[in-house]
């Protein structure tokens, strides 16, 4: 139906170029299951009776497993293949006919190496490349692709900024609008013509030391240059490394960045005091011309000793769990359930029996491994209100789930069973007297199997 309303929406606006069912949809390991695969070729043939005019495509995740094949044999309603590929993009022409690829094919998303394709140093940390080295990887994808005759075209990823494995990983602008040596790049392939004031390019940076003690102090060196000559002026900021190397396009909160580290800098060079604090971060280097262009590098370096944990940060009340908690702790049987975020949280139990349930997590995807969560102290209740589709669900609502086995637990917990209604009712889980210095598990629901599906909405969840 959501398919539906879309294609009658949008069918007759002149910058629709094709429909595309699903984004990276087809599950875990081989991707070939056909269940899925009918289900889209089912809506392809539904989408060509609504829409004549334009092609449907689905797009996938890389070509391994079995995508390729499934998609060949079970979608015959499918016109063009969408690839979003990163680190074998260069390949990709070669494997996507070795897989047996003979529909056309449009990548999707391409840009550098992913974090997830990136072999880690000796502490851990994932090396990035400098903002030239990836123009040039950029380069490189679009003329092989352009070179493929069943490549019908290619989306660079991504015309922006995010934090997403480093500050600076994916994107191609800063924050403040300057943009970066790829958009340079792309601008001569896809036009023609060379930008009037090239961006600056720089070289990976080198360090006096990438494992240091405690307060040791290290020299950072910088090479970078300007095509046209002009003058650059260079930022220095060490940061936090992220917790967080997962995948997903999630919104990722910035690390914390240590501005009174940098004892002297220049253009050519930072003299660096190290944090305290044991554990990984990492230093970058920005260079900016007159003329609205930039250039990246970074380092990763290591702090030997412990790590001390900082206090969670204190939040005023009444706060919002949603939007700084993250719903990625699916637990029992996940492929059972759905969620559908918004102002109401659509949460959907298809299975008769067993259980499931979801943790709004801070930071994502973390059971208590990771520093984070918020210092909710000062809050008597955590309110919501809720309600069930046809009445009777029965439901555990609960917040602080990670005990203290864990190194960076929950300072409390609370939980409520209830009964829901089809009407939306408040419910208040009792936090008088708790220690909600340090949150982690913000928000949580489960449910044990009822022998029907369940279809649970949830709203104005806050602590008051």
């Amino acid at each position: 139906e959501k398919v539906r309303k879309a294609v009658e929406a949008h069918k007759d606006h002149p910058a629709v170029l094709c429909w595309a069912l699903g984004n990276e949809m087809e599950g875990f390991g081989a991707g070939d299951n056909p269940a899925i695969w009918g289900h889209i070729d089912s809506l392809a043939s539904m989408v060509k009776k609504m829409d004549p005019h334009h092609p449907v495509a689905t797009v996938i995740a890389e070509i391994g497993g079995r995508k390729v094949e499934a998609i060949h044999k079970l979608c015959p309603n499918v016109d063009i293949v969408g690839i979003n590929s990163y680190g074998g993009v260069l390949s990709l022409p070669e494997r996507y006919r070795k897989a047996g690829g003979s529909k056309p094919y449009i990548v999707t998303e391409y840009g550098p190496n992913g974090t997830w394709e990136t072999q880690k140093n000796s502490f851990g940390a994932v090396p990035e490349e400098t903002s030239t080295q990836k123009a040039k990887r950029y380069g490189d994808a679009f003329l092989a692709l352009q070179a493929d005759e069943f490549c019908l075209g290619s989306y660079a990823f991504t015309w922006g900024h995010k934090q997403e494995g480093t500050a600076t990983w994916f994107g191609m602008l800063l924050p403040g609008g300057r943009r970066l040596g790829v958009v340079d790049t792309l601008q001569e392939l896809w036009t023609g013509k060379p930008p009037a004031n090239r961006c600056p390019v720089i070289e990976p940076l080198k360090a006096s030391a990438t494992v240091t003690g405690q307060g040791q102090v290290i020299t950072v060196l910088l090479d970078a240059k300007d095509p046209e000559g002009d003058p650059l002026k260079t930022e220095w900021i060490l940061m936090d490394e992220s917790q967080d190397y997962n995948t997903g396009g999630d919104f990722r909160e910035s690390p914390n960045s240590f501005p009174g580290a940098i004892l002297e800098s220049s253009g050519t060079s930072a003299k660096i005091r190290m944090p305290s604090n044991g554990g990984t971060y990492r230093i970058y280097a920005t260079v900016t011309d007159p003329h609205n262009g930039a250039a990246t590098a970074n380092l990763p370096l290591f702090v030997a000793g412990t790590r001390v944990e900082a206090p969670a940060s204190k939040v005023s009340l009444p706060f919002t769990p949603v939007g700084k908690y993250y719903p990625t702790g699916w637990m029992g049987n996940t492929v059972a359930m759905e969620l559908q975020e918004g102002e109401t949280l659509h949460f959907q139990y298809k299975a008769n029996d067993n259980w499931g349930g979801i943790v709004w997590q801070h930071p994502p995807n973390d059971w208590g491994d990771k520093p984070g969560g918020y210092d909710l102290s000062g809050a008597k209740r955590l309110v919501f209100r809720a309600k069930g589709e046809q009445g009777g669900e029965v439901a555990t609502f609960s917040m602080g789930i990670i005990g203290k086995d864990k190194p960076h637990h929950d300072s409390a917990k609370a939980e409520k069973k209830v009964t829901l209604t089809p009407d939306w009712q408040t419910y208040a889980l009792d936090l008088s007297g708790k220690d909600l210095s340090r949150i982690k598990s913000g928000f949580c629901i489960t449910v044990a199997g009822q022998g029907r599906p369940l279809s649970i909405d949830i709203q104005d969840i806050r602590y008051e």
